[in-house]
């Protein structure tokens, strides 16, 4: 298992972190974010996709459970699986995970069985008003170039 763990100081920050990772990923790629809420698993979520050129304000489809963003390129793919927890998780959602696009998935616990083997962990835990630890976390060995890429700088 390889991690990379920093400190952002910042929302701007996180956005920052996120957008170097979605130049880092490919399409079939599944990132897993934790945390707590309020950690900034959505605010990573549109650093990536304003770094592809996403303008809009990103929320989290707490409510719809998946949000497309057809209109960057790859497509990127935003599930929010809190509501969840304890429910049906047959709902299609693996389509979109397996789809062909770069999955984010807040609060993947709730849909284990749908996680892929391959894919990468984001941890986000707040550590200040401001302040996150993020901890970029590959299992198994599949994110390790990207893993490499954030010690280097």
């Amino acid at each position: 298992m390889l991690k990379y763990k920093t400190i952002s100081k910042s929302a701007d920050e996180t956005r920052q972190i996120a957008a170097k990772l979605i130049r880092l990923l490919d399409v079939g790629d599944v990132v897993l974010l934790t945390g707590d809420l309020g950690a900034g698993k959505t605010t990573f979520v549109s650093g990536a996709l304003n770094e592809l050129g996403y303008k809009d304000h990103v929320v989290s489809p707490t409510f719809n459970i998946l949000k497309c963003y057809f209109e960057v390129n790859p497509n990127i793919y935003h599930i929010d699986a809190y509501r969840l927890e304890d429910q049906n998780i047959d709902i299609g959602l693996e389509e979109y995970i397996e789809g062909n696009g770069i999955c984010f998935i807040e609060w993947p616990k709730f849909i284990e069985p749908l996680i892929p083997m391959r894919h990468l962990e984001i941890s986000l835990k707040r550590i200040g008003d401001n302040e996150r630890e993020i901890v970029l976390i590959d299992q198994n060995d599949f994110y390790k170039d990207i893993i490499k890429s954030f010690e280097g700088k």
